[in-house]
């Protein structure tokens, strides 16, 4: 699932190095005319922020021995601008959608086992009824030992009651944490929400952008230099998955804004909680580019593909969370992702929501 040791090297396009090392003085000065009309002509949402145009390198750049191959070739590609949620999407903002429309998420509906086999190998025998029950994974606290880092079971467990009103069970609640991030949401779930605020997922591509911030090429979305994760992510420190000397001030996780922003006002857009886009997550998607010319606003690859988990439909989340270690995914990294399935939540994972004008006027 994930992989630690790197080869170091830089295996991309010359002229994309090139470009790479430019783009900053070479941004089409009509467009950044247009971006600036934009935001004069349209009111800011409140809780978001202007994402201007930016051509940028997507993907794993030349100096991260922490990329993965999924993450490589790193290519160009231009986003036009776009509004985002200053933060994650929190237990009171999702808590207003329940309240109004009356929703149940994924992790709260009763599991259709005729559905859920479709998802998996053939002749797959059921589970007991007893398993069979709503719920959600959670990352298990008490794990004491590790026999083998690549099977990540050892420190998950699915509880039965978990979803985002209980977070850690049936005893567990959400109440004085208004401002933390709402967790145990799927993708569909994050789907129902943009429908009712009209907004929508971000793509990979424009996640990646809003990261970036006023950067261009940068690892993280503070910039490069790994020394200060600590005060800009919400991450695990000391041994992972036995032991978190909480560093950075936080166990496990942490209410939105608690740690610095990024460049143009963005939190968490590294650690505390992973963040699902609306992208496919297809491993080969990189490989198959076309990457002579920067790539205009890219929707990620046409379908799903990981060899990993080949019956599941999965999309492409960003950005870490509060288990990301150095020592076994450090994907608190701008171009780190991994695939999440459609019918799939975790105490680790949420969402936040993007807009673009004519949305906003379309509303109106």
């Amino acid at each position: 699932m994930y992989h630690q040791n790197i080869k170091k090297g830089w295996a991309y396009c010359p002229l994309i190095l090139v470009i790479a090392l430019t783009v900053s003085s070479c941004k089409d000065e009509a467009q950044k005319s247009s971006q600036s009309e934009v935001i004069t002509t349209t009111e800011v949402p409140d809780g978001m922020v202007w994402v201007e145009s930016n051509t940028f390198l997507q993907g794993a750049k030349e100096s991260d021995n922490f990329a993965m191959p999924r993450e490589k070739p790193a290519h160009m590609v231009t986003v036009d601008g776009f509004f985002i949620d200053i933060t994650e999407v929190t237990n009171k903002q999702f808590k207003a959608f329940v309240e109004a429309t009356n929703y149940i998420t994924i992790a709260e509906r009763q599991i259709d086992w005729e559905e859920m086999k479709k998802q998996l190998p053939a002749n797959t025998p059921k589970p007991h009824d007893s398993i069979l029950q709503p719920g959600s994974l959670i990352f298990n606290k008490n794990v004491n030992a590790v026999v083998n880092m690549n099977n990540y079971g050892q420190w998950w467990t699915w509880k039965t009651g978990a979803n985002w009103r209980h977070p850690e069970g049936p005893e567990s609640t959400i109440e004085g944490k208004d401002n933390y991030p709402v967790v145990h949401v799927a993708y569909p779930d994050a789907i129902a929400y943009c429908k009712w605020a009209n907004r929508r997922l971000p793509t990979e591509s424009e996640w990646e952008s809003a990261a970036q911030g006023s950067n261009s090429n940068a690892i993280f979305t503070w910039g490069n230099d790994p020394s200060i994760l600590d005060y800009n992510a919400n991450t695990w420190q000391g041994v992972f998955p036995t032991k978190n000397d909480s560093k950075d001030g936080f166990e496990f996780i942490s209410p939105v804004k608690t740690y610095a922003p990024n460049s143009i006002g963005l939190y968490d857009m590294a650690g505390n909680v992973w963040e699902i886009t609306s992208d496919f997550f297809n491993v080969k998607y990189y490989n198959e580019l076309d990457i002579s010319n920067p790539i205009l606003n890219p929707k990620g690859a046409n379908q799903h593909f990981n060899p990993n988990n080949p019956y599941q439909v999965e999309h492409v989340m960003k950005g870490g969370s509060f288990l990301c270690h150095a020592s076994y995914c450090a994907s608190f990294r701008i171009s780190a992702k991994m695939g999440v399935s459609v019918d799939s939540g975790s105490d680790h994972m949420g969402f936040r929501t993007v807009a673009t004008p004519d949305m906003l006027t379309s509303k109106e």
